[in-house]
């Protein structure tokens, strides 16, 4: 199977740079977004093949995921249960006979810090959650996480090293959510491949530099390993400040 996940900052601005010609043109086996940016009614995609599921934030414009799957899922669930949690269409949940997948858009962290504090409390809520998931079947989780885990997950590490998405207490959970027992797939096969990036800043032509972070992750149960296939980073593909991650699994 292949999933693909891609931030897209904007799922109506995308449209407009070709998002529709690039989902049918991966014809990936579930594809899902993080920052769709917009409340129900604001769009219709056209995805034949595809059944699409969605979460929107309580607040207009901001945060929001979906998934489209070819395949039914036997349930569907927004949210990881906690109401505090829940308010910014950041989770959904997929279940499947054999898996769970789960796409995420994970709070970020804000200039100055301001909201490290929530996001910590968010990160330990989550990590629970994916680990209830896992006690019942093998979880698949993607998304936006918003953390340049080690060093080689970023161009600049030292001038980043306080700043949003590279502090120490973000690193401290990355590293405790694979201690519980995820892969992450990415550098399950490339453990020391640098340079390879998922976001770059709007700002000072990052992108035109390669100046980027890996924020963007495709995380399994450890015991899926041995089913895992490859991933990759699409680099090349435009429309967002982000770009698409991928994952081949035989499930």
């Amino acid at each position: 199977m292949r999933f693909i996940s891609w931030n897209v900052n904007g799922i109506r601005a995308c449209v407009g740079k070709g998002f529709l010609e690039y989902v049918k043109e991966q014809d990936a086996d579930i594809f899902c977004i993080q920052e769709s940016k917009m409340q129900e009614g604001q769009l219709t995609l056209d995805l034949p093949g595809y059944h699409q599921y969605w979460n929107y934030a309580l607040r207009k414009g901001y945060s929001g995921t979906a998934i489209f799957s070819k395949k039914e899922p036997l349930k569907a669930t927004n949210g990881i249960g906690i109401e505090e949690h829940d308010k910014e269409g950041r989770v959904i949940t997929l279940e499947f006979e054999d898996f769970f997948f789960v796409v995420v858009y994970t709070p970020n962290s804000q200039n100055e810090l301001k909201r490290l504090d929530y996001r910590m409390e968010w990160e330990d809520a989550f990590r629970e959650y994916l680990l209830s998931l896992d006690k019942t079947k093998p979880v698949v989780v993607c998304g936006d996480m918003n953390v340049a885990h080690e060093e080689i997950d970023l161009k600049n590490p030292k001038s980043n090293r306080k700043n949003a998405g590279f502090t120490d207490e973000e690193r401290q959970k990355m590293t405790e959510l694979l201690e519980s027992g995820f892969t992450d797939t990415f550098r399950y096969f490339y453990p020391d491949l640098t340079d390879v990036y998922s976001w770059w800043s709007y700002r000072f032509k990052a992108r035109e530099k390669n100046a980027g972070w890996r924020i963007d992750y495709f995380l399994t149960s450890k015991r899926l390993d041995e089913k895992l296939v490859d991933a990759k980073i699409h680099t090349d593909v435009l429309g967002s400040d982000h770009c698409p991650v991928e994952l081949e699994i035989n499930l």
